[in-house]
């Protein structure tokens, strides 16, 4: 079996682009929650509340002809890419064309523009608006074939659109893909772009916050007062790597990946399952060989649904007690889907490395129905810890737990 580090990281979120900006919000408790008012057209949707990413453009040397084929959920993608592969040291080898360089990576779905066209074509039996990219921007892997063209990547493509564990999967997939020596360096992680369409799936579910003028406030992960989940965006990518060949060229290395476990409830599309969530996470701990009380943080799901809550905290505490450290991401970049296992586990990798973990936003009084865990709340804490743990649910009852082990 081939050990595998993480030796590239780079993202897009609400509440920053870099580690130093993310950092900070963390630190000060700064969310990227706003309200929509361009959403105030739809009749019927509730929520107002959203995570977009600010400012967000791609840069002068991607031309007209690179991004015809991206919406912005495959720019997402590919940007945060080049980012990381800079980062990891790779940009410009002649490495990434000699098929030992490979991906995973997913979103929830494609770039929703793109299905307003075919929309039109189905409603008004018009095909105006459509081109030879339409499909391409709303297909589901339209962020890893992206980045496969854009940077002459010949490995393998994984793509892994399941939902809130795309991000997850994909780099678990991709850590499986060199652990067994199928490739050297593989692309991992998700994006996801802002609609408002997004929101309605859980606002017809009546899963979303509906706190529209008090977005600061809003989503509370395990609070007993939350009122449902907020809708963010972003991308995240990791470069996952062969140690040996990573210390060969002298890379620097975040973390070691050292176990992914992942498996489905088999019983409902949108309800959780405390049981099959445990599984998932005993799973990963028997892939990394440690136990429970070695894992110094668990990066928690953490939604502010009722019942996501409740069940990712009764399954956390079948596995840890309630002495291990969690908190929530989602609670400053509201629930990022595709993105958000790759958002999370970058953050809580650096955390580690920094030997502080943040707080989850807005949780003041725990909900007394969720289980007792050491929830992190109101101001950071130093930890310093040799493991963390991230984990993802998804609909469809899919469910991945990752283990990141401290580089020495």
């Amino acid at each position: 079996m081939k050990r595998v580090v993480v030796t590239g990281v780079a993202g897009f979120s609400p509440i920053g682009n870099d580690w130093q900006t993310i950092s900070e919000s963390l630190r000060t408790l700064k969310t990227g929650i706003v309200r929509m008012d361009e959403w105030d057209i739809y009749d019927g949707l509730n929520t107002r509340l959203a995570a977009p990413v600010l400012d967000f453009t791609m840069p002068s040397h991607y031309k007209r002809k690179d991004l015809r084929s991206m919406g912005r959920v495959a720019q997402f993608g590919v940007y945060s890419t080049e980012r990381a592969l800079a980062d990891a040291g790779l940009l410009n080898s002649e490495e990434l064309g000699q098929g030992q360089v490979g991906i995973a990576f997913g979103s929830s779905a494609g770039d929703t523009k793109a299905f307003i066209d075919f929309g039109n074509m189905l409603i008004n039996h018009s095909s105006d608006g459509l081109n030879a990219n339409s499909y391409v921007k709303m297909m589901a892997h339209t962020a890893p074939v992206n980045i496969g063209v854009y940077f002459g990547l010949r490995g393998r493509v994984i793509t892994t659109s399941s939902a809130c564990t795309s991000g997850s999967q994909g780099i678990g997939y991709a850590y499986e893909s060199i652990k067994y020596g199928m490739q050297q360096v593989m692309v991992a992680g998700g994006s996801e772009g802002l609609c408002a369409t997004e929101a309605a799936v859980f606002d017809t579910l009546f899963a979303t916050s509906v706190v529209n003028d008090t977005p600061e406030l809003s989503p509370r992960p395990f609070d007993k007062d939350r009122d449902g989940l907020v809708i963010g965006e972003g991308g995240g990518t990791l470069i996952l790597e062969e140690l040996e060949h990573a210390l060969n060229r002298g890379a620097s290395i975040y973390a070691e990946v050292v176990g992914f476990g992942t498996n489905s409830d088999g019983q409902h599309v949108t309800q959780p399952n405390a049981e099959t969530m445990e599984v998932a996470m005993q799973l990963a701990l028997s892939d990394a060989q440690v136990s429970a009380t070695d894992i110094g943080y668990v990066s928690a799901h953490g939604t502010a649904t009722d019942r996501g809550d409740i069940a990712e905290s009764h399954a956390t505490a079948a596995v840890f007690g309630g002495n291990t450290p969690i908190s929530s991401l989602k609670s400053y970049t509201g629930h990022t889907l595709g993105a958000c296992g790759a958002l999370e586990a970058w953050t809580a990798i650096e955390m580690m490395n920094d030997e502080w973990f943040c707080p989850t936003a807005n949780l003041v009084n725990v909900d007394p129905e969720c289980a007792e865990l050491d929830y992190i709340m109101e101001e950071r804490r130093s930890i310093s810890t040799e493991y963390v743990m991230s984990n993802n649910f998804a609909f469809g009852g899919i469910n991945t737990s990752l283990v990141f082990k401290r580089w020495n």
